[in-house]
């Protein structure tokens, strides 16, 4: 929205050419959403506090987590809000690949939105059935699916990329669909499964954010792109806004979040957070390097598949409890322990990923 003033302002001062920068705007969405969620998520709490808007705890858990019972929930709300903002002040609007990451965010954050209210507002154990979550989020997720292949208008768009190997990549051909289809809906529930400690969800969100808008810089620009051997997909330069405003709203969030939170990011900042980080993979063809980098993600859902597999085959379970931050927590880990060794693990993965633009 304002990259369009400043074009317009540029045909009478120079200065206003900074705004064409991706670099300049990808600060900017940074810097934006970080200041919206320090203003807007005092007055969110202060709301959800008086409107008892708070976590139910389950009895079976940690015991410790029992005083978190009333913390405000649904706080993922404050991030979509600054996400949102900051994208339509910063990006370039005639750019599809913009408008594909904020409808999927918003979408799988309406989502989470309707389980949360039925949970906290409507005192509905169940919240949103099940069926009806997967239902909503495989409409999102196969219509963004659909959109990306029909309007691909280069085979590296829709090609899988082995990292590690230079110029190596696979033609998916119509498999594109259903993989694009897993990528978005599996890291969406990944990063929801995360969210179970203050803060253990949101900084590798951002640390990923981050790295996968390195990613998008590269693909998007066609000398790095052929420097570092990656094929070039024009117009995911853009995509580097989108991850700044995550970053900066996941930063936002954090300060609120961080142990003891002052509030809960909830099924609403989750599902779409996850939905997000994996279409935006998609689109810069990094899902191998997602995976990598999200591995935190990938191990708790694998905790999770294993611990239930487990107990439906053989009547045991693997775990003390899943996913395995709670395994650690009952095996006597402070919960700050169990949330900075994570993020110390996230910190690791996300320099192997990033080591893949020049290892090749």
């Amino acid at each position: 929205m304002l990259l369009w003033l400043a074009e317009y302002l540029a045909q009478y001062a120079s200065v206003f050419n900074v705004f064409q920068y991706l670099t300049f705007r990808g600060i900017l969405g940074v810097l934006t959403a970080l200041v919206i969620a320090f203003i807007v998520g005092p007055y969110m709490i202060e709301k959800l506090s008086y409107h008892q808007i708070g976590q139910a705890i389950r009895d079976d858990g940690p015991q410790s987590h029992l005083s978190k019972a009333g913390t405000p929930t649904m706080g993922g709300a404050l991030i979509l809000v600054a996400i949102s903002v900051s994208t339509l002040l910063w990006a370039d609007l005639s750019n599809r690949y913009v408008w594909v990451v904020l409808i999927v965010t918003l979408v799988f954050g309406a989502v989470g939105w309707v389980d949360d209210y039925r949970k906290v507002v409507q005192k509905n154990s169940r919240g949103l059935p099940a069926k009806w979550k997967y239902f909503w989020q495989s409409i999102a997720g196969f219509g963004a699916a659909v959109f990306l292949y029909i309007s691909a208008t280069a085979p590296a768009e829709t090609a899988l990329l082995i990292p590690f190997l230079k110029n190596v990549q696979w033609e998916m051909g119509l498999l594109y669909v259903p993989f694009t289809y897993f990528v978005i809906v599996g890291t969406s529930n990944a990063v929801n499964l995360t969210d179970g400690l203050d803060g253990l969800a949101i900084l590798p969100t951002v640390l990923v954010g981050g790295a996968l808008g390195v990613f998008a810089y590269v693909t998007g620009n066609v000398n790095f792109a052929e420097y570092l051997h990656f094929p070039y997909i024009a117009g995911t330069g853009e995509l580097i806004v989108i991850c700044g405003a995550l970053v900066g709203a996941g930063l936002g969030f954090l300060w609120f979040n961080t142990y003891p939170a002052q509030v809960f990011m909830g099924d609403v900042g989750a599902l779409a957070l996850g939905a997000t980080l994996g279409v935006i993979a998609v689109i810069v063809r990094q899902e191998i390097v997602l995976f990598i980098m999200g591995g935190v993600f990938v191990m708790e859902t694998v905790s999770v598949i294993l611990q239930v597999g487990s107990y439906k085959l053989t009547g045991r379970r693997i775990f003390r409890m899943a996913p395995i931050h709670h395994h650690f927590e009952l095996k006597g880990w402070a919960e700050p322990k169990v949330i900075v060794r994570f993020w110390i693990i996230t910190v690791i993965l996300v320099l192997i990923g990033l080591a893949t633009l020049k290892l090749r």
